[in-house]
Parts: structure tokens; C-alpha cells; sequence
């Protein structure tokens, strides 16, 4: 038979362990929702990517694959969602297919750049294979992490919010404000990059809903340039060639880079427009009313 002190006490555990239940219950909730998952995912990739983007060697390539394994772990078991948008299979022929338009986009940005009498180019001097083999390295290491970070974490967590156009225009801010701090940057080197490469990546993960997609064409965009010497988001490495600028700094992006000249802007809009239109097209755009919550 209990006595009433032996009875208090078991209320009182009772008690303790339901608040302890249901303080577990709401923390997994917030967790859970749209904002707890991105915020945690990008405190996790973020971390990788802090501890290994300036890495010696294959450093940041490997840094890389631990924050897929970081982003995979947090949409599986926090967010209990799948992740078809890092599905291996059509890996190679999305991040292919992202690679050639964004090779293309800075090849044509360059040469028009170049007609106008904004860039001329001479041989570095480098070595061929090291500045390659580091151009590899470091640009793939920054490809994977920011597109996990803000394709696959923010935007699709503020579209089940928001809808997807406002998760775009929002993720597209976010950011041209990451690369203010950048070397050389501005109100207006902001604002290209949040139209060019927020806004152009934005619509093409929403048309194609794969992050290799995108992730191809963060990485030949920045390879491209880090090869062609010109100064990737205001940041300079060792490249293959030597770019000579000269002329306005609104045709030639001045010390930011190709990403701060117009001509840049107006071809990523060209590119962005057909890319919403086909993700419409296919049911991509999610409108807020139908947002999962």
C-alpha cells in the first residue's frame, strides 16, 4: 500500500516526466517545421564549408561531400522529408546539362564584355595543371555548399512558407547580401548578384528541381572565371590567363568582376525568364496557398 509521501513523489515524477515529454514534443515540432530544418542545415553546411573552402589540395572537395552527407542526414531525420533533389541517379547528366549553361553564360558575358573593349586577356604564366587542378578543387567545394545551402535548404524551406516565387525573391536577396563583404563589392555588385545568380539559380532549381543541376552551373560559372583571371565575386586566384580591364565599370563589373557588369545581369535575366516559364510549365511553382506548412 503507497503512502501518501510515496504517492506525492510518483505524482511528481509523473508530472516532470509529461513536461519533459511534451517540452521534447515541441522542440522536435520547431524542429521540424520549415525554418528549424533550414536553419539547422545551414548551421551544419555552413560549419563544413567554414572548416574546409580555403583547404590545401582536395581539402575542400572533401569538404563537399560531408556536407552532403550533413544536408542528407538533416532532411532525413530532421525534417523526415525526401531528397530526391540529390538522387544520384541523372546526377552526371544534370550537373552536365547546368555545367554547358553555365560555361556558356560566362563565355558570352566575356566575349561581349571583350567586343565592347572592356577585357582584354595575355597568358598568365601559371602552371597549367596546378591552376587547373586548384580551380577544380575550390570552385567545386563553393558550388556544392552554397547550393545546399540556399537552393536546398532556404529555398525550399521558404517556399512550403511562402510559395515559391517569394522564397525565390527572398533566397535572391539573401544572397547578394552574403557576398557584400566580398572585395570590391557594393550596393550594386549586390544587386547583380541577387539578380543573376539568386534569381537565375533559384529558377533553374525550381525548373529542374535538382541540386546538380544547379550545383553544375555555380561550378563551371566560377571555374570559368577563376581560369580567365577574372576575379570571381571580387575574389582573385591564380588563373590561366590575365584579364586586362579597362572602360566602365558598368560594362566590366571594375575590381567585383564580370558578375557587377550590366551585360552580365540582362543575359542572366534572358536565361532566368524561359527557365520560370518551363518550371511553370511543369507544375514547379509551388503558389503560397498550397504551401505545406
Amino acid at each position: 500500500m503507497d503512502t501518501p509521501s510515496t504517492t506525492h513523489h510518483e505524482a511528481d515524477r509523473d508530472r516532470l516526466a509529461d513536461v519533459s515529454v511534451s517540452s521534447g514534443g515541441r522542440v522536435g515540432r520547431i524542429c521540424r517545421s520549415p525554418l528549424g530544418w533550414m536553419l539547422i542545415g545551414i548551421v551544419g553546411v555552413g560549419a563544413v564549408s567554414s572548416a574546409t573552402a580555403t583547404g590545401p589540395g582536395p581539402v575542400p572537395v572533401l569538404g563537399a561531400a560531408v556536407a552532403l552527407v550533413v544536408y542528407w542526414a538533416v532532411l532525413r531525420f530532421v525534417a523526415r522529408r525526401p531528397t530526391t533533389e540529390i538522387a544520384r541517379r541523372g546526377a552526371v547528366r544534370e550537373a552536365m546539362l547546368g555545367g554547358g549553361i553555365g560555361l556558356g553564360f560566362i563565355v558570352v558575358s566575356t566575349l561581349l564584355i571583350a567586343a565592347f573593349g572592356g577585357y582584354s586577356f595575355s597568358w598568365a604564366g601559371n602552371g597549367f595543371f596546378s591552376v587547373v587542378a586548384s580551380a577544380i578543387a575550390v570552385q567545386a567545394g563553393a558550388a556544392v555548399t552554397e547550393e545546399l545551402m540556399f537552393r536546398g535548404l532556404a529555398l525550399q524551406a521558404l517556399e512550403r512558407l511562402f510559395g515559391s516565387r517569394a522564397a525565390v525573391a527572398i533566397t535572391a536577396l539573401l544572397f547578394g547580401a552574403a557576398h557584400l563583404a566580398n572585395p570590391g563589392a557594393d550596393a550594386w555588385s549586390g544587386l547583380a548578384i541577387a539578380l543573376e545568380a539568386g534569381a537565375l539559380l533559384g529558377a533553374a532549381f525550381l525548373w529542374r528541381r535538382s541540386i546538380w543541376f544547379v550545383v553544375g552551373m555555380h561550378f563551371a560559372w566560377n571555374a570559368a572565371e577563376q581560369l580567365l583571371g577574372i576575379p570571381v565575386s571580387g575574389n582573385t586566384e591564380r588563373g590561366l590567363l590575365s584579364v586586362h580591364v579597362s572602360g566602365s565599370g558598368l560594362l566590366t563589373g571594375g575590381s567585383f568582376g564580370l558578375e557587377a557588369s550590366i551585360v552580365t545581369v540582362l543575359i542572366s535575366v534572358a536565361l532566368a525568364v524561359p527557365m520560370f516559364v518551363r518550371a511553370h510549365r511543369r507544375g514547379g511553382l509551388l503558389p503560397r496557398q498550397r504551401a505545406a506548412r
